[in-house]
């Protein structure tokens, strides 16, 4: 996986860095597992809008991926290495054995003709999802489950990864992406190895055209509103505003907002780095 930086020839070109796309082995996803994706222009049911500075973009369709991987025992073949418009991570398509088909989170080195499993007596190798109980301490993983069963919901981004560190009884103890050091039951599950795509990290789209095509619109900063519309706004000439707050008024840096009384602290063994 690399970038490409582009020859200065015009404005738009001049800061583009984008990725390229050498991994990829299929151009057209698999019509049995994607389905139409509405977009809602950050309207909610009854047509307000709620979210600011959305709409328009390219039209996608969603991919439906696997992020339970159970199907335990059941051996899987790599088919494909594929382009996912709605995540920065690429995707694996995967034909099990039995004739079941499903797309994964292609992790890094995960290469077509690849044999993937999942369950409790599979080896710890790169694709394979297994419970935090029978991985090796030290082994960095992605796609790891909150609760049994739910579903992979941390270390799912283009080239992220967490890594376990010990064990505590029934808790496993997994330092994530963003240093947060916490407990997960050892009886969830999470794939080995790092999330492919790691250079996502660093493309650069050089125009502003770029970002209508993923759908997001002109942001206009709090200071250059009226006092009327945001707590930052009015003053004589170019002020800067005052302490940085969001539109409700709420300090918008450095003001923790997670709950003081959440149920799942107890989980947590040290913070995120700031």
């Amino acid at each position: 996986m690399a970038v490409r930086k582009l020859k200065p020839t015009t404005p738009g070109q001049r800061h583009k860095i984008i990725g390229v796309f050498d991994d990829i082995t299929k151009r057209t996803p698999e019509k049995s597992l994607t389905v139409g994706k509405r977009s809602t222009g950050g309207r909610n049911n009854e047509g307000h809008l709620t979210a600011r500075y959305r709409g328009g973009g390219h039209r996608r369709k969603l991919r439906l991926i696997d992020f339970k991987r159970n199907k335990d025992g059941v051996p899987a073949v790599v088919k494909a290495i594929e382009y996912d418009p709605n995540r920065s991570a690429r995707i694996a398509l995967l034909y099990y054995k039995d004739g079941y088909k499903a797309y994964i989170i292609a992790p890094n080195g995960l290469e077509v003709g690849a044999t993937i499993e999942s369950g409790e007596n599979v080896a710890p190798e790169v694709g394979n999802a297994l419970p935090l109980s029978k991985i090796p301490v030290g082994t960095l993983i992605h796609n790891i489950e909150l609760r049994p069963g739910q579903g992979a919901a941390m270390a799912r981004a283009a080239g992220t990864f967490a890594q376990l560190t010990s064990r505590e009884g029934t808790y496993a103890i997994i330092k994530l992406p963003s240093g947060e050091t916490r407990k997960v039951l050892a009886t969830c599950k999470a794939t080995v190895g790092v999330v492919g795509n790691s250079d996502h990290a660093l493309e650069q789209s050089g125009k502003a055209g770029r970002s209508r095509w993923l759908g997001r619109r002109p942001h206009n900063r709090g200071v250059v509103m009226n006092p009327v519309d945001h707590p930052m706004g009015g003053g004589e000439g170019r002020q800067s505003g005052g302490h940085p707050r969001n539109r409700n008024g709420l300090y918008a840096k450095g003001l923790k907002t997670r709950a003081p009384k959440k149920q799942s602290s107890k989980y947590i063994i040290e913070r995120r780095k700031k």
